[in-house]
């Protein structure tokens, strides 16, 4: 089907014309003739199928048909898992939107300033691509209303789940007006429980399609399969690309560290690569990803934050350079290239520590991936002039890597790569300049050393006493091994002259403490104070004891009479108590 043969207007067909659009894919074949009818739909569609078209073109539609009957123009408001699908989203609409005027398209996302967005909602804006949490913070400052909104749309709804936006989701379901006043359309790659519970509580009568929902994966893509040691699994991939010299390549690792490492490696060895991580300020994300669509950059290395919404035309070659932990970001992945029925490859690089995900992969897309055992001499001699550096010494000063389990603390180790930017505060210029005080530095203590401990004021250095001036203290000391030669009467004595005083008592060795200089007090006028009368000791303070001596004559005791509770009642009153004691006539 042609988009000629739809129900869409002039401008709306200028708008597709200049995208290079033509013909309709299945997906927007299916959905677009119930969709603008302004029926709410629930889509299940394999990534890369122009989903983004159904719903950006059923919203412009609506617009042009509004400002035709000289109608409200409707708001419309789509939420997107990550920044970059946003941002791709935003694109997308405007560049269809291009022949449509009084249109105006903002985008919505954190990790960016609040100015140009509120600048965007103080102008008016009919069509909102946002994040969930930047659009909900603008809904609690009570900037946007989200019962004017005419059409709500979910993109991704998985992935959205798998994020933990479920709770926010369902908030906004709730904040907008009743389903039957609104037009809802919710996409996703796989209708789960979740999905069909939003469905069944949120929507009104939604019409369910499926699209291709057993082929999971893209026909054109070439899948191959290598089984490789973890330590042996860069060169591998070195190999593989000098082989295959693809224009561009995207290389996936599960974790930023990895990330960085792989990107760096590659440098070291010629490939102007860059990695695309979370932890990246968003303005060097989008930086990174539109130089990678304008060919300035061929190789990226991304975590699972570009499986999806990077667009990315002529993809040649994706290498999963890590098996993902969830199968679904397999698909996602290997979608990156193939798009819009053109043909890619895929790479995969199993290893002892991923391995284990392969069979949940090969079971989700319902067949076995191609393994490729390379003959000897087959793959080019490669040499890879990064082995010499480790993992710590190329991400542990690298700019974003932040985590101390990743090698990113300033631990001790090997000279950084070069080329690496090195982290903390500039090494200082030789001479007393900058320095507080312009004294000369102490000089430092040999290495294995201890310095020795500043002395208190009023006390002498302290230093342990050795063995031999131990022995040397008490006259006619003897060695151990005269000591032995001894008999016992001649030992006991001896003992008993060296450990004992005159009259044969154990002698009690004080400890040998060096005299302090006694500190004269003064009071709050500076006088000195008078010194202490000399108290009487303890045992002087006694008094002597006292001595019992029984009294005579004494009356025997007796025990007094118990007399019973006198209770007293104030007049016109009465209570708990008053009952429980009042006597009984």
């Amino acid at each position: 089907m042609k988009f000629t043969e739809l129900p869409i207007s002039e401008q709306l067909l200028k708008g597709i014309s200049s995208a290079g659009f033509t013909e309709c894919t299945e997906v927007q074949q299916r959905v677009l003739p119930v969709s603008l009818t302004q029926k709410d739909v629930m889509i299940q569609s394999k990534t890369g199928s122009g989903k983004t078209a159904v719903y950006v073109l059923t919203i412009l539609e609506n617009f042009v048909q509004a400002v035709k009957e000289g109608k409200n123009k409707p708001k419309a408001l789509i939420v997107a898992p990550t920044r970059e699908l946003a941002v791709q989203i935003e694109e997308d609409t405007l560049k269809l939107s291009e022949h449509i005027p009084g249109l105006s398209v903002g985008c919505f996302y954190g990790g960016v300033g609040y100015a140009k967005q509120d600048k965007a909602i103080e102008e008016g804006c009919d069509i909102f691509v946002c994040t969930p949490g930047r659009i909900l913070d603008y809904q609690k400052m009570h900037k946007i209303d989200f019962r004017n909104f005419d059409i709500f749309v979910v993109d991704e709804a998985d992935r959205l789940f798998d994020m933990g936006f479920y709770p926010d989701i369902q908030n906004m379901f709730s904040l907008l007006r009743p389903c039957t006043e609104r037009q809802t359309m919710l996409f996703s790659a796989t209708l789960g429980t979740k999905v069909k519970n939003l469905a069944w509580s949120f929507m009104n009568n939604p019409v369910e399609i499926e699209v291709e929902p057993e082929e999971m994966t893209v026909k054109a893509i070439t899948q191959e399969l290598y089984h490789i040691s973890k330590k042996d699994k860069f060169g591998l991939m070195l190999q593989l690309l000098s082989k295959e010299n693809p224009e561009n390549c995207l290389v996936f690792t599960n974790t930023k560290a990895r990330c960085i490492e792989v990107s760096k490696r590659l440098t070291l060895n010629g490939y102007a690569a860059k990695y695309l991580m979370g932890d990246l300020p968003q303005a060097k994300r989008l930086e990174t990803i539109d130089r990678m669509k304008e060919g300035k950059i061929k190789f990226l290395v991304a975590t699972d934050v570009a499986a999806r919404g990077l667009q990315i035309d002529d993809l040649e070659l994706v290498v999963n350079y890590d098996i993902p932990d969830d199968f679904e970001s397999y698909v996602h992945r290997i979608g990156r290239t193939a798009r819009a029925g053109k043909s890619g490859k895929s790479i995969t690089l199993a290893d002892e520590e991923y391995v284990f995900g392969l069979e949940p992969i090969e079971n989700f897309i319902n067949m076995k991936i191609p393994v490729i055992w390379p003959a000897e001499g087959e793959l080019p001699e490669v040499e890879d002039k990064s082995s010499k550096y480790s993992f710590r010494d190329l991400v542990r000063n690298d700019e974003y890597s932040r985590s101390p389990s990743s090698g990113g603390s300033r631990g001790r180790g090997k000279r950084p790569a070069p080329g690496v930017a090195r982290r903390g505060p500039a090494p200082r210029r030789e001479g007393t300049q900058g320095r507080r005080d312009s004294s000369p530095r102490p000089p430092r203590a040999a290495q294995g050393t201890r310095p020795a401990p500043t002395p208190r004021s009023g006390s002498q250095p302290q230093r342990r006493p050795s063995a031999a001036e131990h022995a040397g203290r008490r006259s006619g000391s003897r060695s151990y091994a005269e000591i032995q030669k001894l008999s016992l009467e001649e030992r006991m004595s001896y003992y008993k002259q060296q450990f004992s005083n005159e009259n044969g008592a154990p002698a009690k060795s004080a400890p040998n403490r060096p005299s302090q200089p006694r500190v004269e007090s003064r009071n709050s006028q500076g006088r000195k104070d008078e010194p202490r009368k000399s108290e009487p000791r303890k045992d002087e303070q006694r008094k002597p004891a006292r001595t019992y001596e029984p009294k005579k004559n004494l009356p025997p005791r007796t025990k007094a009479p118990v007399s019973e509770p006198v209770v007293r009642q104030e007049e016109g009153k009465s209570g708990f108590f008053a009952r429980l004691f009042r006597k009984k006539k």
